[in-house]
């Protein structure tokens, strides 16, 4: 197993009190792979469906922000490659 990349970001570098905080982060797996699943039914007279597919993640990767003076952030986003989150200062 590889382990995972990530890179973060603040919106800037200095903050006053009750500025909004916005962490951007860039993250990805190499062993993160999304595998498709495709099913048919066939009846005894060979009869069959039509194609299913379903799809899922093998190794997902769950991104946790925490700071070191207690602050909660909130996730706004998270397209699986970006996450972004805010909190205030």
């Amino acid at each position: 197993m590889t382990a995972p990349t990530v890179t973060a970001s603040l919106n800037a570098s200095t903050y006053a009190a009750g500025d909004l905080m916005t962490l951007t982060i860039s993250y990805a797996d190499p062993d993160t792979r999304p595998v498709t699943v495709t099913i048919v039914v066939t009846d005894p007279q060979g009869n069959s469906s039509a194609p299913v597919r379903v799809t899922a993640v093998i190794d997902p990767l769950t991104v946790g922000v925490t700071d070191d003076s207690g602050r909660a952030w909130t996730k706004v986003s998270d397209t699986g490659a970006i996450a972004v989150f805010r909190t205030v200062a």
